[in-house]
């Protein structure tokens, strides 16, 4: 048989016609980003425009110099990636706070991201592929998206220490788990260290990334522990390094470690023994959600339950061991959930028994064992459970997001939900006196002074808002129990000022003195001598003060602007 001499140019034309284009850049993962994007910003959207509120008034942005201050004043401060973001966002907006909740979530939504391709590499190690391996990764992203739970971890400026470190931590994790290899490569090994030393730096929390990769090595022994020994050598060098970093931040702290006066190690643990199973309720019921929460402590395990509370904790320790191979997600979810929470729920106290924003890191443990119960079900009943639970949680993540909308709004709800606790009623005083309504910040500032009795700071902003009511005799009252505390100089310089509004001067001028000798960069003193010396007819004199108060401060704004009506320069 002849060979045809159409063969050759058949398969040439044959192979022209499969060949396969050039490999174009995958449009679905930016799609998929965009949609959680967008469906974050719904959600969270009532809090976008809200106020600064707690710990965000004193965060650089926060200060009177912000302007001043260089990049270097900035980053040079603890945790100096946190602070080179909000210093991005006062460049982009002053201290407009839009830009920096629309960062907090741009950030939570990657993390969001991250924690779903976690979730898929856990199955897929579980044995969970195909359809149902996607339909769950994407609900545990979705979850930790739009769980009301997050709300605080969002909402809050400050707690982008909480979403940055986290967006670090779970990166390391993600890059060791997306390895081809049985042995991490040299590479992946050095950039999980070094996104280490960056989640510590940013929240120091994060210090439990190396025993998470060590767990998930002997859960999953993809390579196992031995195979990887330079790899885990170089993350346990990398987590000296870290406790260093650690010890020396919890040294300097009077909020968080031994230092904190208001709760030993022992109550704090006892406490922890119930406040840990507050967390998980609330993450299978959230209802009941406050900013700041009345909890008793616990000075020994017989009081308020704390007991039972360990008992419970011990129980589901032993059903996770006992059940880690038939619910091997579950169990791998509980070992992480309480190793993730330990730095914060364990025996170093902390000012604060509970917050919100601490589940933010373990809240992927809990979610572990919600996907392990939901791989159970068929596909179908897989998605529409999935995909109602979601839908439920954005609703209510809305709900939330109103109460953070505005700090009236934040404080309203917490102090009707711990009425007897001083700190809500006091925030809620002066949300009221910075919104101008004086007469009602005053009468929250009588109920705080009634819970206990007032300190330092509650009298003289209790004295602020008396005066800006028009009470002075109230406040002058006020302001002489204020002035019984050490260095009262802020009290002083308010006596001076409504003395000399009564046309009590030389009473004014002797406050003023006194507040001197105290703190004499307090600029206030001197605009307030001086205006004292206009009124009086000595131009000459009021000019000098308002020139020694712009030499203490240079951006005083009322020494400028009494300068500017004095005629000086």
């Amino acid at each position: 048989m002849k060979k045809s001499r159409r063969a050759p140019e058949q398969a040439k034309a044959s192979a022209e016609a499969v060949k396969i284009p050039p490999r174009k850049l995958a449009w679905w993962p930016w799609a998929a980003f965009g949609a959680a994007l967008l469906v974050a910003l719904e959600a969270y959207g009532p809090a976008l425009r809200g106020d600064f509120v707690l710990d965000d008034l004193y965060l650089p942005f926060g200060l009177p110099n912000a302007d001043q201050l260089t990049l270097w004043d900035w980053i040079s401060r603890t945790r100096p990636v946190l602070m080179f973001s909000y210093w991005l966002n006062y460049r982009m907006s002053g201290t407009e706070t839009y830009s920096y909740h629309g960062t907090n979530v741009l950030l939570h939504t990657l993390v969001a991201i991250v924690i779903a391709l976690v979730t898929a590499r856990l199955l897929e190690w579980s044995g969970v592929a195909g359809r149902a391996r996607m339909i769950l990764s994407i609900f545990a992203g979705g979850l930790f998206l739009l769980h009301p739970l997050q709300t605080e971890s969002v909402a809050y400026v400050a707690s982008r220490s909480e979403v940055l470190s986290v967006l670090f931590y779970f990166s390391a994790f993600a890059l060791f788990a997306y390895r081809n290899e049985e042995r991490v490569p040299w590479w992946r090994s050095v950039l999980c260290a070094v996104l280490l030393l960056i989640a510590v730096n940013t929240k120091e929390h994060t210090l439990t990334l190396p025993l998470l990769l060590l767990a998930a090595a002997w859960f999953w022994p993809r390579g196992g522990i031995r195979g990887n020994l330079p790899f885990f050598a170089l993350q346990a060098g990398a987590g000296v390094i870290g406790a260093y970093l650690v010890i020396r931040v919890l040294r300097a702290a009077d909020t968080a470690g031994f230092n904190v006066k208001s709760i030993g190690p022992g109550s704090y643990l006892f406490t922890q023994c119930r406040v840990i199973w507050m967390y998980i309720r609330q993450f299978f019921i959230p209802a009941g959600q406050n900013v700041d929460p009345d909890i008793p402590h616990s000075t020994n395990l017989l009081q308020h339950g704390a007991f039972i509370g360990l008992l419970a904790l011990f129980a589901l320790l032993v059903a996770a061991w006992w059940s880690r191979k038939r619910w091997p997600l579950a169990a791998f979810g509980v070992f992480m959930f309480l190793l993730l929470l330990a730095p914060t729920s364990s025996f170093v106290p902390i000012q604060d028994v509970y917050a919100e924003r601490r589940m933010y890191l373990p809240f992927l443990g809990l979610t572990l064992v919600v996907v392990e119960f939901l791989r159970r079900l068929d596909t179908k009943p897989m998605l529409w459970t999935a995909t109602g639970i979601l839908a439920v949680c954005a609703v209510l993540t809305y709900q939330r997001s109103e109460v953070w909308s505005s700090p009236l709004a934040l404080w309203k709800d917490a102090v009707a939900k711990s009425p007897r606790k001083v700190r809500p009623r006091f925030q809620l005083a002066y949300a009221y006196y910075a919104s101008g309504q004086c007469p009602e910040a005053a009468e929250n500032y009588q109920i705080a002074g009634n819970l206990a009795p007032p300190d330092y700071l509650l009298l003289v902003d209790w004295s602020n808002a008396l005066y800006c009511a028009g009470q002075n005799d109230a406040a002058i009252e006020r302001l002489r129990q204020a002035v019984t505390f050490p260095r009262p100089a802020e009290a002083y310089l308010l006596l001076g000022a409504i003395f000399a509004k009564q046309g009590r001067m030389q009473d004014a001028l002797e406050a003023l003195g006194e507040a001197e000798k105290i703190n004499p960069s307090l600029g206030d003193i001197y605009v307030n001598r001086g205006n004292i010396f206009l009124l009086s007819g000595d131009h000459d004199a009021a000019v000098r003060e308002y020139q020694r108060a712009l030499r203490v401060d240079p951006s005083n704004p009322h020494a400028l602007d009494a300068l500017s009506r004095a005629g000086g320069r």
